[in-house]
């Protein structure tokens, strides 16, 4: 542990961070108050149990919050940032300069309405290794993302002195200096990002009922547990259905049917636009700066050098359309993802680009691509297919001989998809770029390069030790790449000239 933290003053995050706990707390369990106000409405119980049993849950959130503002602090050192917590047991953790990755501020609607952020500082490790700051000042939060990136240059060795640009930094939540221009790159105007929301079809919604439902059974009726209720109600409704005629039935089923579209339309859409409202991708000094969100709006800068490779993706309309979705894989982890979205609904030209900012070079006309050996996706298709025909043999010696087609269809289904898969799958290798192309009918094409890749790995089970094909693993920090299917020998050549490429950089000369 460096003992550069011991350098800088211990200070707390802002005090209106206890204001936004506290409502945070506070709504989240609102419908554990309203479930236990509820339950005291019960004869046996005294009337004053429902006014004191909120309250009691209210000053609990409360006391909580000012406890969590009150035991987390942070020094700001030389060599190091450090984090403490703990009102009793004291705990500090120390993060040098040289393991952060980024620095990422985040706003929630609660926390915008006091001017605050979250400060995520990322080592590229993920889950608990990450470390965050709830909440800070916009300034505070710019001043400490800007101060710990001049740091760790400095430290590393990228850069000159570190900057201090104290209080009044501007990055982050904030507009950018007059010293750090900002170019756009890419943005989606709300006619775009209502175009985009309708092809994110989801149905989430129902997976939310359900799981309300689960929780809050107890406020429900016993009768839904009772199955002469549902034989009742079932039965009533077919001779509703019979009652009504088969036309009725017909436009009743249409109208479910739409009803169903409607609410996933609406769905996604929703989800859309408090995803991606006002997204926008700008060039700046540092690199790469994206905002985006309408509830939590997310600030996040990704540095040039750090991007390990390109991601283009698309979906099975979007794609008839011209639409297609960019994202980096970068050594710092996006939330939960391992890809940093930059454009998630953009034309080719558009995302051709952003990508030639980054230096790394997309398929062209001359680009020589290579499909997998057929033999992959032969054995695949037959491990698929033939316990679904032995099922078929079996079922037309049976009583069910009828149903023998069933599963003969869908063995069929298998053959023509793994058929398909083959002809869609292809990989190419340049003089500085490897490309991988997967998908049917939503095809992702990674284009990664020779310069970023950090081992390759040949591996074979068994049947692809009998076969003579294989699969290639790429080293990609921050993400995964691989190629499967790939013939033996083919296999071995590009790995010769992958490794062959990787010997000739010094990637301690790189920049970190």
């Amino acid at each position: 542990m460096s003992d550069g933290a011991d350098d800088g003053a211990l200070m707390r995050t802002h005090p209106y961070g206890i204001a936004v706990r506290a409502a945070k707390g506070v709504w989240q369990g609102a419908l554990g108050i309203a479930a236990l106000a509820f339950g005291a409405l019960r004869e046996d119980v005294p009337d004053w149990v429902i006014w004191i049993a909120p309250v009691i849950v209210v000053i609990a959130v409360v006391g909580g919050a000012w406890i969590s503002w009150r035991q987390l602090g942070y020094r700001v050192g030389t060599d190091d940032i450090r984090v403490e917590r703990g009102l009793i047991n004291k705990e500090a953790r120390s993060i040098p300069y040289d393991r952060i990755q980024d620095v990422s501020l985040s706003e929630t609607l609660l926390s915008r309405l006091f001017g605050l952020v979250e400060v995520q500082f990322e080592t590229g490790a993920g889950g608990k290794e990450e470390v965050t700051l709830a909440y800070v000042t916009a300034a505070e939060g710019a001043r400490l993302r800007e101060q710990v990136r001049d740091a760790r240059a400095r430290v590393s060795g990228d850069g000159g002195p570190a900057r201090d640009r104290g209080g009044d930094g501007t990055d982050g939540a904030s507009p950018p200096t007059a010293t750090e221009s900002a170019q756009t790159v890419f943005a989606m105007d709300n006619r775009r990002l209502v175009t985009f929301g309708a092809f994110e079809f989801s149905l989430l919604v129902f997976a939310v009922l359900a799981a309300g439902f689960q929780q809050f059974e107890f406020l429900l009726s016993p009768l839904i547990w009772d199955d002469s209720f549902w034989k009742e109600l079932i039965g009533q409704q077919g001779e509703y259905v019979a009652a009504a005629g088969v036309a009725l039935a017909v436009a009743g089923a249409v109208l479910g049917l739409g009803t169903l579209l409607l609410v996933g339309f609406v769905t996604g859409l929703v989800r859309t636009i408090l995803r991606d409202y006002r997204f926008l991708l700008e060039r700046t000094e540092k690199g790469f700066r994206r905002r985006r969100g309408l509830l939590t709006r997310s600030d996040v800068v990704m540095p040039l050098h750090r991007v390990q490779a390109a991601i283009i993706g698309t979906g099975v309309i979007r794609r008839l359309l011209g639409w297609h979705g960019l994202s980096f894989v970068s050594l710092a982890s996006d939330k939960s993802d391992a890809s940093h979205v930059v454009a998630p609904f953009a034309t080719m030209a558009e995302i051709a680009r952003i990508v030639a900012i980054t230096g790394i070079d997309l398929p062209d006309a001359a680009t020589r691509w290579h499909r997998p050996d057929a033999r992959y996706f032969t054995d695949a298709a037959l491990i698929g297919a033939v316990p679904l025909l032995l099922i078929a043999v079996g079922l037309a010696v049976s009583p069910y001989w009828p149903f023998a087609a069933i599963p003969v269809l869908v063995a069929g289904l298998i053959a023509a998809s793994r058929w398909l898969q083959w002809r869609r799958h292809r990989h190419a290798l340049d003089e500085a770029t490897l490309f991988g192309q997967v998908g049917l009918l939503s095809p992702e094409l990674t284009a990664a390069p020779r310069i970023r890749l950090h081992s390759v790995e040949i591996a074979q089970g068994p049947l692809a030790r009998m076969r003579g094909y294989a699969r290639l693993h790429f080293g990609l920090a921050g993400g995964k790449f691989a190629i499967a299917g790939i013939r033996l020998d083919e296999a071995r050549a590009v790995r010769a000239r992958v490794l062959d490429h990787i010997a000739a950089v010094d990637f301690a000369r790189l920049p970190r």
